[in-house]
């Protein structure tokens, strides 16, 4: 392990340049991806469960392939790692593209598994840079403004879903997949060229641990002790769980006879402001974040959560659609929050505490294929409740981070 470059801050702001586009483009695939289910309900007549099936395969690979790809990040060294997850984003967007062209269900389920093990590569190697390279104090503020971009993509992706994806949905003849090309296209270009990008600096972080051993055993066991880590697992379960589970099922939830009866177009357009409300949290949150007292605002946004999940799963209506757009603004810090309070500061820690964090997002996967089954039983608003208690979660992480001490993240020098 050696020491960080005296010019760690250029280092830091060249690193944080290049992570917006990564960012950016991570939240534009990712809500495309939720778009795919609205539309499959519709044309391949589906039940909530099986088009979840959707976020199953999209959000399995953090579980199945997050010990692999730590050990190749730690072997290949983090610019390399995103060079890799990058290549391997755009090999998914372009499966998925032959996939819709196929018309085969299970080849598109391949093709987001693909897509996802890419980001799963990001997850790991981007966020733990940007955390712990830099000021320690504002670590959260410095990830939350890059979730700030990373909602910016979230937030013209329902635009662009809605136009491809569930304008023509209802037409009869309508082709399962259809729409699929073009913005699945447009996000394979701009991967190839953030990819260039990123090899072009790949010996940026030359002073990372690229050659850095594995954790022997005995400190493994060390970091799974780690009450606040483990507990910030649970956290990152229950919020991407959460997340996921509402921008994925808005559209179908706004269409209900009993919510705003919302034509598929409308409703795909209407989604825009979930994401829309995370995306100015992050913005206006980096700012309050600097200054410190992050599981305080974690704690506020988390029972704000709770309460307008729940009201949307017993009111119904206007109120009940309002409350659940709303939930996107209290979503806005959390998963940045979580992520920074739960790292361990130790450098030979932090590569396995990131890869728990990362694999804790096998939530987007459980939770709402659960929440499917529930509401394939006993309606879509009362299962809105599980997402509910997924907030409860975070808010109990949150108030046991209040009480207690606050954890210092490594500045200037990689893990």
């Amino acid at each position: 392990m050696t020491a960080a470059p005296v010019d760690a801050d250029p280092i830091g702001r060249t690193l944080f340049r290049l992570s917006i586009g990564v960012f950016f483009l991570g939240g534009f695939l990712t809500v495309l991806v939720s778009m795919i289910v609205p539309r499959l309900t519709i044309t391949l007549t589906l039940d909530y469960a099986q088009a979840l099936l959707v976020q199953f395969a999209f959000h399995l690979s953090y579980l199945l392939f997050a010990v692999p790809i730590t050990r190749a990040i730690v072997r290949i060294g983090y610019m390399r790692a995103i060079v890799t997850g990058l290549s391997v984003m755009l090999v998914g967007c372009l499966g998925l593209i032959g996939a819709a062209a196929a018309e085969s269900f299970p080849l598109v389920l391949l093709a987001l598994l693909t897509l996802s093990s890419g980001i799963t590569f990001l997850q790991i190697a981007v966020n733990t840079v940007v955390t712990v390279v830099g000021a320690p104090h504002r670590a959260a503020a410095r990830l939350t403004l890059l979730q700030g971009f990373n909602s910016f993509g979230t937030v013209l992706a329902p635009l662009v879903g809605a136009e491809l994806l569930l304008r023509h949905a209802l037409a009869p003849g309508a082709p399962a997949m259809g729409g699929v090309t073009l913005p699945f296209l447009i996000g394979a270009a701009g991967l190839g060229v953030l990819a260039i990008a990123f090899a072009r600096r790949r010996d940026l972080l030359a002073y990372a641990a690229a050659d850095a051993a594995p954790l022997p055993p005995g400190r493994l066991a060390i970091v799974l002790a780690d009450r606040r880590l483990m507990f910030g697992v649970a956290a990152i379960f229950a919020y991407v769980g959460a997340e996921v589970t509402i921008g994925t099922l808005l559209a179908n939830y706004l269409m209900l006879p009993h919510t705003l009866a919302a034509t598929p177009l409308a409703a795909g357009r209407l989604v825009t402001l979930y994401w829309a409300g995370a995306m100015i949290g992050r913005f206006a949150g980096s700012v309050p974040l600097r200054r410190g007292h992050a599981p305080g605002w974690l704690a506020l946004a988390a029972s704000g959560a709770v309460t307008l999940t729940a009201i949307a799963a017993i009111a119904g209506g206007e109120i009940g659609a309002a409350a659940l757009i709303a939930v996107g603004l209290c979503n806005s810090i959390m998963y940045p929050t979580i992520y920074a309070l739960a790292l361990p500061s130790a450098p030979d820690a932090a590569p396995v505490g990131s890869m728990l964090l990362c694999m804790a997002v096998v939530g987007g996967a459980v939770v709402p294929l659960v929440t499917g089954v529930i509401a394939d039983r006993v309606g879509l608003a009362p299962a809105l409740l599980l997402p509910a208690a997924c907030y409860g979660v975070i808010m109990l992480f949150a108030l046991r981070s209040v009480a207690g001490a606050p954890r210092k993240v490594l500045a200037g020098k990689a893990v």
